[in-house]
């Protein structure tokens, strides 16, 4: 008679919609289907470093059960992405055992997934990780969780501006999330009907985004427009903007403003521009209907893969099917960054977006 096994799941990094998603199918699958004991661990490496855990089941953490997790944002298991874990690799691994883990279900981007494959390897920990990151950076996999939700975000964004936009002739500069990654600011300026999109992987200049402006103006009659900025993109000088957080972390921030000044200095004060940086908000709300089908579809995978005994795999999407992937290819090949002939990119020039000087 098979043993019965124990799991874990823990959720890593920045939070994304779609995450209580994965965490409702891994359960069901894992308590249904094969009688497995599920446990959550609470803030990530902090819980196995402190040896804590809380059981899931199908009735979940309360009287409601764990179906509404399909529908729920954020995380109820808690994450961070924080602390040195190099240092706390021993204790971590010790967290591990003590909980007497068969297995753990690692649902994170790719600097959560390379850390976890790292005390994986160091510790004989089996681990199978699920992508997540609104950046969509992940190798091998055509979507991760929490991308679609953030673009539909975005895109809902853009169009509330575009009306106060058109309202006082005035130019709306949105500054994304992706970090170094453009797709985020990529796909939701293409579906939003961004008049300029800037990422980090093409360069730009301010005249050539005057220039574009103007001739919306003079050749459709256009006194407004719409630029969606990824966090990560240059200035013109090639440097990036950031700022330091109050605990000492470098933060990306500040390219929409600087973006903006430069449009007015071009322009000699003719063009006005105004600045929103949507910030954490791409990050909340509830999961996509595709978000929810993407991290039900890899909740599903990861625990199968746990069946078969086949560890240090992450599930990916790929040609709209779930396949797995070794995490030492995936970590080895991460982030994923913008190809400058990527289809989207040569869609966004064929309807007349201003993409960079390419």
């Amino acid at each position: 008679m098979e043993t019965r096994k124990r799991i874990g799941l823990l959720t890593s990094g920045g939070d994304c919609p779609g995450l209580n998603a994965v965490i409702r199918a891994a359960v069901r699958h894992a308590t249904l289907s094969y009688d497995w004991e599920v446990l959550g661990i609470p803030y990530a490496t902090q819980g196995l470093l402190e040896g804590k855990a809380v059981s899931l089941n199908v009735h979940g953490l309360d009287s409601r059960g764990i179906d509404p997790l399909l529908s729920t944002g954020g995380t109820i298991l808690g994450s961070i992405n924080k602390g040195d874990t190099e240092a706390q690799a021993d204790q971590i691994i010790a967290g591990y055992q003590k909980l007497g883990l068969d297995a753990l279900i690692v649902i994170g981007g790719d600097g959560s997934l390379a850390i976890m494959n790292q005390l994986a390897h160091k510790g004989n920990m089996n681990i199978v990780g699920v992508p997540k990151t609104i950046d969509n950076d992940v190798a091998f996999t055509n979507l991760a969780v929490g991308f679609d939700t953030a673009v539909n975000t975005i895109v809902d964004a853009l169009s509330r501006l575009s009306y106060t936009a058109a309202s006082h002739d005035r130019v709306m500069v949105v500054e994304v999330m992706g970090r170094e990654a453009g797709h985020l600011a990529l796909n939701a300026g293409i579906a939003g009907g961004a008049d300029v999109i800037l990422i980090p992987e093409i360069p730009y200049s301010i005249s050539g985004v005057c220039k574009h402006i103007t001739e919306l103006r003079d050749r459709w009659n256009r006194r407004f427009a719409i630029v969606v900025v990824a966090e990560g993109a240059k200035t013109i000088e090639g440097q990036e903007r950031y700022y330091t957080d109050s605990q000492g972390e470098i933060r990306l921030r500040g390219i929409g403003d600087y973006v903006a000044d430069q449009i007015s200095h071009f322009s000699g004060d003719k063009i006005e521009a105004r600045v929103t940086v949507l910030g954490h908000v791409q990050r909340g709300g509830a999961p996509s209907a595709l978000d929810r089908l993407l991290a039900t579809s890899f909740g599903k995978a990861a625990v199968d893969l746990i069946a078969k005994d086949d560890y240090q795999k992450m599930v990916a999407w790929q040609n709209g099917v779930v396949v797995s992937i070794p995490i030492d290819e995936v970590t080895s090949n991460s982030p994923i960054l913008v190809d400058s002939h990527h289809p989207l990119v040569e869609t966004a020039k064929a309807l007349d977006t201003y993409i960079g000087d390419l």
